[in-house]
């Protein structure tokens, strides 16, 4: 009852601030540049001026507004983008592949946070196919490099893109005219991992030029980098192998371009032009040995949990089976192409600037492969396994595998060869309209729209086979030996020769089969957004206030699914939605140094596109591992998820580089989009491998969703010994309806209930040191249906340290290290025993756990 009624009181206080501000111009009539003309510029150079322009930003923005500044061209102040976002107050990282990829922003889902291109979409599909596509944006896509400054709104305004609930990440890269003509840049680094053991390459390279009368400037920058990931962990799939140690291995290939350029013809008239590129090649293999308990489990189990799955077992080594080794080796891939066009025209009594581009993004797995076959013999897996804590411990006979060791020949399986290519691609265009007015304390109308045309395309292609496959010795697919989850060494796939063989097994990739059909889905998403926001400023006052009005059309093109079988031709639903989206945002100076702060919005963030393809698609499906079929059920009718926010705070800025604040924010989601799953059902389809009619359906709805509310705290502050820190902590609770989930924990996804981030560094004119430490309490992952399902990610915490050296004024010798204790990514099931999840989804059973690298760089930088 006492939030309810401060949520009340806040929103009265909006309110209250608005109208004094409004109907006591005289009172307030203030010069309206007076915001304008109290920010400091600030050349950035070094870790304290980074801090420092961050500051300024947060400071003199209207809206709730957190940024990431470059310390200079090149020196963003973590090697990763993602990584950086992950030092702000309130956002959290996602690492599931070894670095940042996804944010989340104050408690809500990483997919609700919106990231902008200089406020426009970036186009983004993802490289790995048990991952869905969604609005997210991944940020190994971008390197640091091409980074000027990253802008996170927290509070919305009705001129900024709609879509993001959790918050909005604005990406803004560099403008010629804002550099010095001849600006040149280069870099090369060298990369290690610790689990890997590979020493890998990075450079990057930027130069500008603008003519003597600054009005051309043209910007190129390049940034190529190559990383040999791996990651070595223990999966359960108590359905078919039980425990599952595992190395996944990837040889990712980063290239990114970026051409900008800016002409000033007159004072009057900017225009610009940004082309970008951006490549990644992420080839990998997953390498997993099944250990492949005895038939009679019952009689090698001594201990069950709460749900009846076996957490302790003894294998006595007899039998006919040992372990199961296979590998899943896909060509992948992913790439955005975005070339976007703007303009602005000062007039006299206005100002008007547009926007006009396109972007495009292809992704997924150009080819899919599996080997395998059983290996060692039944007394090598002899000994205990258990699985009572949070990562299982298994003390067997033997846990060394070589190539030598297949008990068989392995050749190319022709149930698991695919490829899966996805497309994702928008064009849009944007005017906005300014102009100055004299309305009392209100200073400036704003008005404008924005049309954008989104399609989305996902594909699954099997194959046609030749009449006699591939096929030969461990030997011949495997070379040497690699590092394993739980302590295991087992035969190192060669990837080369293993495509190779798959391509040479293909006669033809099917597109009129159920496989193609399941996997086939289209989207088709025409936005609308017309806003009207008003901008004012007076004594101790500023802010703006305004409606944003929202239309969306949504088709799906799909094959449909009846009596067991996809019919021939394509089927198409429509679905449409409109919204009015209000938003306040206010910034009181109660002291020259003293701002209190607040807003209130209503926001959306639409439904990811794997939730609105309409297709009845097949997951498991003859795929050789019994109990895991899936037949999920789309819906492009889907609402957007929708909620009420606000936000209080107050900010002390009591010296140049130093501030403290503290702010209390909450959101009511009442539109949610979640999935309902129901086990052991038949649909008249049987696996081929598992001769069973058993299957899970899922099937995407609305729900209530629920309601966010925390607390931000933060401080910085440098020192003229050359000392300083910053340091933040968020509160985020965030209870959500069980029934919202298969997994039935009443907690909405990525939220982590305590979230610190602790930097101290020393500078000086010639060498700079910071170390950095980022932890976050236990949150939920939910990507059910899809393989790895719901669970409980433990708590996690990096410690970072980066140092500079300046030789002479122009070269600069670096070195990065990420994650120096090594943490580990351990992820348990925690679902009720009712829950309707597979049972390493339930009771706390272990169900993935993945080893900590540590990445060191050393690198070397010209500037001039």
């Amino acid at each position: 009852m006492l939030a309810k009624n401060f949520k009340k009181s806040l929103l009265a206080v909006n309110i209250g601030l608005v109208m004094s501000a409004g109907f006591t111009g005289a009172a307030y009539a203030a010069d309206e540049t007076k915001v304008q003309e109290d920010v400091e510029v600030i050349e950035v150079r070094g870790i304290r001026r980074s801090l420092e322009a961050s500051m300024n930003t947060k400071r003199f923005a209207d809206s709730v507004v957190d940024a990431v500044s470059a310390e200079d061209i090149g020196k963003f102040p973590d090697g990763d983008v993602g990584e950086a976002l992950g030092r702000i107050s309130g956002v959290a990282v996602n690492r599931q592949f070894g670095q940042g990829q996804q944010v989340s922003i104050r408690g809500a889902s990483s997919q609700l946070t919106r990231t902008l291109l200089n406020g426009q979409t970036v186009a983004s599909t993802g490289w790995y196919d048990q991952q869905s596509i969604d609005r997210s944006f991944n940020y190994t896509l971008l390197p640091p490099e091409l980074v000027g400054e990253i802008q996170v709104y927290k509070s919305s305004q009705a001129d900024v893109v709609e879509g993001g609930v959790g918050g909005t990440v604005i990406v803004n890269t560099r403008k010629p005219l804002d550099l010095d003509a001849g600006t040149t840049f280069l870099s090369a680094k060298a990369d290690y991992g610790t689990i890997s053991e590979e020493t890998d390459p990075q450079v990057s390279g930027l130069f500008s030029w603008k003519n003597d009368e600054e009005t051309f400037g043209l910007l190129g920058s390049v940034s190529w980098a190559e990383t040999n990931y791996q990651r070595n962990g223990i999966e359960s799939l108590i359905g078919w192998g039980d425990i599952v140690p595992t190395t996944f291995q990837q040889e990712r290939e980063r290239t990114a371009l970026n051409a900008t350029f800016q002409y000033r013809p007159t004072e009057n008239l900017e225009l610009g032009l940004n082309i970008m590129s951006l490549e990644l090649d992420a080839n990998n293999a997953n390498t997993s040995n099944f250990v492949m308990f005895p038939d009679d489990k019952e009689a090698a189990c001594e201990q069950t949990n709460a749900s009846g799955t076996c957490t302790f077992y003894r294998r006595t080594g007899e039998g006919v089976n040992p372990g199961w080794t296979q590998t899943w080796a896909r060509i992948a891939s992913m790439s955005s192409d975005t070339a976007d066009f703007s303009l602005k025209y000062e007039g006299d009594y206005f100002t008007l600037k547009g926007r006009f581009g396109t972007t495009e993004s292809e992704g997924g797995t150009d080819l899919t492969a599996n080997y395998g076959n059983f290996i060692g013999v039944p007394s090598d897996y002899a000994g205990t396994y258990d699985a009572t804590g949070d990562v299982i411990k298994i003390d067997i006979n033997n846990k060394y595998f070589e190539a030598s060791d297949f008990a068989g020949p392995l050749s190319p399986a022709g149930w698991a060869l695919k490829k899966q290519p996805n497309t994702d691609e928008e064009t849009y265009a944007q005017l906005d309209l300014s102009f100055p007015v004299d309305f009392g304390a209100i200073t400036a109308i704003k008005t404008g729209f924005r049309w954008a045309d989104h399609e989305v395309k996902q594909e699954t292609y099997s194959t046609t086979l030749v009449d006699t496959l591939p096929s030969g010795d461990g030997e011949t697919y495997y070379s040497g030996t690699m590092s394993s989850g739980a302590g295991f060494t087992l035969p190192e796939p060669d990837f080369d020769k293993m495509v190779a063989d798959a391509r040479a097994a293909i006669a033809s990739f099917d597109n009129d089969s159920a496989v193609y059909r399941s996997g086939y889905g289209t989207i088709e998403e025409e936005n609308f957004a017309v806003y009207a926001m008003a901008e004012f400023s007076a004594e101790s006052i500023r802010g703006n206030f305004g409606l944003r009005y929202i239309s969306t059309d949504a088709e799906s093109d799909y094959y449909g699914f009846a009596n067991g079988e996809y019919e021939s031709s394509l089927s198409t639903d429509k679905a449409s939605y409109n919204d009015v989206l209000p938003s306040i945002n206010i910034a009181f100076d109660l002291a020259e140094d003293v701002i209190l702060r607040t807003s209130a919005a209503q926001v959306i963030a639409r439904p990811n596109y794997t939730d609105m393809f309409s297709a009845s698609s097949f997951a498991g499906y003859a795929d050789g591992t019994a109990n895991n079929e899936v037949l999920t059920k789309g819906n492009v009718g889907l609402n957007p998820f929708k909620a009420t926010q606000a936000d209080l705070g107050i900010e002390w800025y009591f010296d140049g580089d130093g501030m403290v604040s503290a702010t209390y924010f909450f959101k009511d989601i009442t539109s949610f989009v979640t999935s309902s799953q129901i086990l052991n059902q038949q649909i008249g389809v049987v696996d081929p491998d598992t001769q069973g009619d058993n299957w899970t359906l899922s099937t995407k709805l609305n729900a209530s969703g629920g309601q966010i509310e925390g607390i931000e705290l933060q401080i910085q502050d440098g020192f003229d010994s050359g000392f300083g820190y910053s340091a933040n902590y968020t509160f985020v609770d965030a209870p959500s309806e069980a029934e919202n989930y298969p997994d039935m924990i009443p907690l909405f996804s990525d939220s982590s209930k305590h979230t610190v981030n602790l930097v101290g560094y020393y500078e000086t004119d010639t060498y700079s040191a910071r170390l950095a430490y980022n932890w976050r309490s236990e949150y939920m992952i939910r990507e059910l249906p899809g393989f790895y399902g719901n669970r409980e990610h433990q708590s996690y915490g990096t410690l970072d340290f980066s140092a500079n050296y300046s030789v002479t004024d122009n070269i600069d010798v670096t070195f990065e290290a990420v994650n120096l204790t090594e943490e580990d990514s351990v992820q348990i099931g925690v679902a009720p025993s009712d829950a309707e999840v597979v049972p390493e989804l339930r009771n706390g059973y272990p169900a993935w756990s993945f080893e900590g690298e540590a990445r060191y760089k050393l690198g070397v930088s010209l500037r001039f």
